[in-house]
């Protein structure tokens, strides 16, 4: 699975999907949802089709929260694999069941994700070696079937997963040759970072909301599980950016000229701006 095109395996592909995500998740009234939405009960947006019938018009009608949500392709795994294409609607019971191995899933996907990531990079081989072994861990449990995933607890190897990172982090980091600021976990929220040289800077679950990284350069700086909401990325240059996520950019503000690795699309909502000569 390591070697298949990742586009088809992480990405979410509602044409294959039950419409999991807006069924299987929960969300309350707040500025990401117009109104509160209990698990396991369908959203009133959702058509016959397993369709969204506000699709185009989800930020003007108080779901900017759809528009961030990213299932790393759990959605039609679930669907077509750990329940054979069976349609909840038809079987109550079985959507009792994607009620609890949905979230499973994604949460091995997104370790996927991240695995398949590290290993793109120059490493020792005993580092890929445990990298390769973690991530065939995770693909091997996404096949287990709906009534061990339901009992499945991710916490464990999501722990193994995030130290491996660090290390896969620390040392492509040092073989860049950046100075090794350590900034995780810290709060930033509404700082003035215009134009700051954050190159090789660790940010793992710093607190960025509101930050202002216009003009930043953040190649090599290691943003696992970092809070952009929020953030101003005009004109950043995240083209080496390490574990930043498609969720993470889309909770973000950027332009056209927001520099974005290349496994990263660009948000529907960002402004486009022509691209000025850096």
């Amino acid at each position: 699975m390591l070697d298949e095109d990742v586009d088809s395996n992480f990405r979410g592909d509602c044409r294959h999907c039950f419409a999991l995500c807006c069924v299987m998740t929960t969300f309350a009234v707040s500025t990401d949802f117009a109104q509160s939405k209990p698990l396991g009960q369908p959203c009133p947006n959702l058509d016959p089709h397993f369709r969204c019938s506000i699709h185009a018009s989800l930020r003007e009608r108080g779901y900017r929260g759809c528009t961030t949500y990213d299932c790393f392709g759990a959605g039609q795994h679930v669907s077509q694999i750990t329940f054979d294409g069976i349609d909840w609607r038809d079987a109550p019971d079985v959507a009792t069941s994607m009620v609890r191995v949905f979230p499973v899933v994604r949460a091995l996907h997104e370790q996927m994700v991240l695995l398949r990531e590290a290993l793109g990079h120059p490493l020792d081989l005993r580092l890929r070696r445990e990298l390769r072994d973690a991530f065939q861990r995770c693909a091997d449990r996404t096949h287990l079937p709906a009534r061990d995933l339901e009992l499945l607890d991710v916490e464990p190897e999501r722990r193994l997963v995030g130290n491996l990172l660090r290390r896969a982090s620390l040392a492509v980091r040092t073989s860049a040759g950046h100075e090794l600021r350590d900034y995780e976990r810290k709060d930033f929220a509404g700082a003035d970072l215009r134009g700051a040289d954050l190159r090789g800077v660790n940010l793992r679950a710093t607190t960025l909301l509101g930050a202002d990284l216009s003009r930043a350069d953040l190649g090599m700086t290691d943003l696992l599980g970092a809070d952009l909401r929020g953030a101003r990325l005009f004109g950043a240059d995240l083209r080496r950016s390490l574990f930043v996520t498609e969720p993470q950019i889309a909770t973000a503000d950027g332009d056209g000229d927001t520099l974005l690795p290349d496994q990263i699309r660009r948000p529907a909502h960002w402004l486009v701006r022509l691209r000025r000569p850096r």
